[in-house]
């Protein structure tokens, strides 16, 4: 949520910021209307309730002295309807400023590349090397079914399109993979969390995927429960309504749960493997830090989620979003995209974002400055990492010409010792019925 007071200050500060973003200026210039009425209003209404006390006071008067309130008695009434009908009046108002505001993006830091999609996109750096391979090289979907370690068929089957099995190595590796990702931010100062899996609506409205993103999550049929797009919803709103002791700044969160996601508007995207799910693992990464250090944590938390890509050798690059591609709550994303070889291109595999105060806003979560004044605290969060899509670059950068996968050596004892998926070792039951 955008702080009202400085879009009526600075409205053509915010239509040359938001416009980056998608947002027409006459949406702001609603905003500033229904602000102005919303003003005006509650200066009516002010203005009748004195009106009110001193019709109430001439009652008193009159009964003291004997005379006839009946005038006073009816002003008081008819003043009283009044009031009435402009608190109704305002909170009409305050519903419809309400909405305008949260929908509303977060304003979009100096120096963000500025386009309305994807292109654009400024790449920062590039680490680790390319795999140059001496065969074709195979997507991790075959690379799993080979294997039979990735079963979406039966997936099919049981739950539908967007869902797979992890059996045997594979589950293991996945598993490794997850595991691996908590300790190392563990070792980063992150304190693990395991959280909710379903939250309220207001959690949903804290990190602003409500109202404006109802279609991409599930909801419990009725009841205010949703199933958790990320572990960010729970792990933001840890703190809503809250003041954070200033003591405890910067606070640093890390869990690994599973996402579900409707991928509302994905038809025919990545209609295989595992880039696109409906059910998902992902450890995730939250910070609540003080104004004057956001930056430098954003910076910090890419860092973090870059620190598991060179220790599992994988290569990546790391590039800042676009105005009109990095989440509603981001002030400015860094993100990292894995090498895929057999798409010959990079995907995503993680999203480091300063909210700034963004959803600090909507949840009301502050803290004591030096002067024991309540401020907003600034919340990023960064995935760290899709489980999934980790695992999935492991199967096709690691993949050997006889369908095999070598495990990263990082992996290896969190593998028990397992050095190379193959099928002789893949999935046990199969293993034995086949001997």
């Amino acid at each position: 949520m955008l702080d009202i007071k400085k879009i009526r200050q600075e409205p053509d500060f915010y239509k040359e910021k938001l416009a980056t973003r998608g947002v027409k200026p006459e949406e702001i210039d609603e905003v500033i209307a229904l602000d102005k009425k919303r003003r005006e209003l509650l200066q009516q209404t002010e203005t009748m309730k004195a009106q009110r006390n001193e019709a109430s006071k001439k009652i008193g008067e009159a009964k003291r002295n004997g005379e006839s309130a009946d005038a006073a008695i009816k002003e008081t009434r008819e003043l009283g309807d009044k009031i009435k009908e402009l608190d109704e009046e305002v909170e009409a108002n305050d519903a419809k400023l309400h909405d305008k505001m949260a929908h509303l993006p977060n304003v979009p830091h100096e120096g963000v590349p500025v386009s309305l999609t994807e292109d654009g996109a400024v790449e920062l750096r590039k680490v680790g090397t390319v795999r140059k391979f001496d065969f074709e090289p195979k997507h991790h979907w075959d690379i799993g079914e080979n294997l039979g370690i990735l079963d979406f068929d039966r997936a099919g089957k049981v739950s539908g399109a967007r869902f797979v099995y992890y059996l045997g190595l594979g589950a293991q590796l996945e598993r490794a993979v997850y595991n691996f990702m908590l300790d190392e931010h563990m070792a980063d100062g992150y304190t693990e969390v395991i959280p909710p899996y379903i939250v309220n609506a207001a959690s949903m409205y804290g990190t602003g995927q409500f109202p404006k993103f109802k279609e991409g999550v599930y909801q419990v049929n009725g009841e205010d429960m949703t199933l958790i797009p990320t572990a960010e919803v729970p792990l933001t709103n840890y703190y809503r309504g809250e003041v954070i002791p200033t003591e405890e700044l910067p606070v640093y969160v890390t869990a690994l749960t599973p996402c579900f996601r409707s991928e509302a508007g994905a038809a025919g995207r990545d209609t295989r493997g595992l880039i696109r799910m409906h059910q998902f693992n992902k450890v995730e990464m939250v910070k609540y830090t003080k104004p004057e250090n956001s930056w430098d944590e954003l910076e910090k938390m890419t860092a973090n989620a870059e620190n598991i890509l060179k220790k599992i050798g994988l290569p990546y690059h790391v590039i800042t979003l676009t105005t009109g591609d990095m989440s509603f709550t981001a002030s400015e994303t860094h993100d990292l995209e894995l090498w895929m070889p057999a798409q010959n291109k990079y995907r995503e595999v993680s999203s480091c974002s300063n909210c700034l105060d963004f959803q600090a806003r909507r949840m009301h979560t502050q803290y004591r400055d030096e002067n024991g004044k309540l401020q907003y605290v600034h919340t990023l969060n960064g995935s760290g990492l899709a489980v999934g899509r980790t695992v999935a670059a492991i199967l096709e950068n690691y993949q050997n010409e006889d369908g095999s996968v070598t495990i990263p050596e990082v992996l290896v004892p969190y593998m028990h010792g397992v050095t190379k998926i193959t099928k002789e070792n893949a999935v046990p039951f199969r293993n034995k019925a086949n001997k």
